[in-house]
């Protein structure tokens, strides 16, 4: 029985150093010095400003251009339709298809790519 105290003893003793270091080490964290954020030069500042507003503008454009591809689409998925109801051959359904896959292949086409956003000096 007396073994047993003993022992617990040294667990709860290993526990609490354990938490002390941990602790210890948490301190020692939080006192680190903190890197401060330099001032960026008239030109720089000018240069980021000037990239924020092309980025803004491309992705503009390209909004402007997902909307009108989506007008597109939308207007040969009505011709497709109008396409398959009145075709009466399988070559005529698929002659349909294959200018919808077309009209839609264009469409996709005029969509430029994503900008990508300015980085901060």
């Amino acid at each position: 029985m007396n073994k047993v105290i003993k022992g617990g003893a040294v667990i709860a003793a290993a526990i609490a150093m354990s938490l002390t270091g941990a602790a210890g080490s948490f301190a020692a964290d939080a006192s680190a010095p903190v890197v401060k954020k330099v001032a960026l030069t008239p030109e720089q500042k000018a240069a980021f400003e000037a990239a924020k507003a092309q980025f803004h503008a491309s992705r503009d454009a390209r909004q402007a251009a997902v909307a009108a591809a989506k007008a597109s689409i939308a207007a040969a998925k009505s011709n497709f339709d109008a396409a398959k109801a009145a075709a009466t051959t399988k070559e005529a359904r698929q002659t349909a298809r294959a200018a919808l896959k077309a009209a839609v292949d264009a469409a996709r086409a005029t969509v430029p790519v994503k900008p990508t956003k300015p980085v901060r000096p």
